[in-house]
């Protein structure tokens, strides 16, 4: 199988040519073997394109999820560079819904990339959340895990996630704690994503990702959105922010009653034969 490697600010993905790809059946098995990064490529994610833009997701154990902000993008560079497709625009079909992406610019195989992910779900049952008494919104909801209670804001972008506020990031062993310790709460029966979330002014945040069905990841797509529409929840911040990840930004804009809109990098990095010739 014939692959590419793309990041979108180090949340790495690996793609086959559309329709080039395994069978949805065999995918999870396949990502946890090309996703090891020992034995393997090495990736958070493998996506498999269809030949009618259809995409799905497969995290590195294995497991399948309904969408990623990062992925989108990095799917849009990916078809771009690749030849796929002509036209700056491609709307994907999701799991969570039909999401839209456009190529602003690009420069060599670093491309710079707008997505749509549409409205955030803010309802409990839409996250999913489901503690046998809470419905409406979840905005500091205290939450006992690891020993410690903490009021998260939680939402769905099409995925589970759930936003923790700190003056001061923890340590990385403390959050990697937290972030396994949540992503698994029972009160989550899809499990979650994590955002451990500081506020620099009210139009940047800084954000540390736990990934659902991988672990640390550098960014999210999808998790700095749901990071940012917590904050504005919250009041802390603008409806237009800038969200530094480690190692480069995003911006997210959410205008009042409409879709989430993300733009960000996304890079080809390198392509290859698996298993090798």
């Amino acid at each position: 199988m014939r692959f590419a490697k793309v990041h979108g600010l180090g949340n790495d993905f690996l793609f086959a040519a559309p329709g080039g790809g395994p069978s949805p059946a065999e995918a999870g098995d396949l990502a946890r073997r090309l996703c090891d990064r020992h034995t393997g490529v090495g990736a958070d994610g493998f996506i498999l394109l269809s030949l009618d833009n259809g995409f799905r997701i497969f995290n590195a154990d294995g497991s399948e999820a309904e969408i990623s902000g990062n992925g989108l993008r990095c799917a849009a560079a990916y078809l771009a560079w690749s030849g796929a497709v002509k036209s700056p625009k491609v709307l994907f079909r999701t799991a969570a819904g039909d999401r839209p992406s456009e190529i602003l610019s690009s420069r060599g195989a670093l491309y710079e990339v707008r997505i749509g992910l549409g409205e955030p779900r803010l309802a409990a049952p839409d996250i999913p959340f489901d503690d046998g008494r809470t419905s409406g919104p979840l905005i500091d909801h205290p939450l006992t895990v690891a020993g410690r209670t903490f009021p998260v804001t939680c939402v769905s972008m099409g995925n589970p996630h759930c936003s923790l506020f700190f003056d001061a990031l923890p340590d990385r062993s403390e959050w990697h704690r937290i972030g396994a310790a949540l992503e698994t709460h029972a009160v989550f029966p899809h499990r979650t994503n994590v955002e451990f979330v500081r506020v620099l002014s009210r139009r940047e945040i800084e954000v540390r990702f736990w990934e659902r069905g991988v672990g640390e990841t550098l960014a999210s797509g999808t998790g700095s959105a749901g990071a940012s529409v917590a904050a504005m929840l919250k009041g802390l911040v603008d409806r237009d922010i800038t969200v530094r990840t480690e190692i480069g930004s995003l911006r997210v804009e959410w205008p009042e009653g409409g879709a989430v809109l993300q733009t960000g990098p996304a890079e080809v990095v390198f392509s290859g034969d698996y298993p090798a010739e």
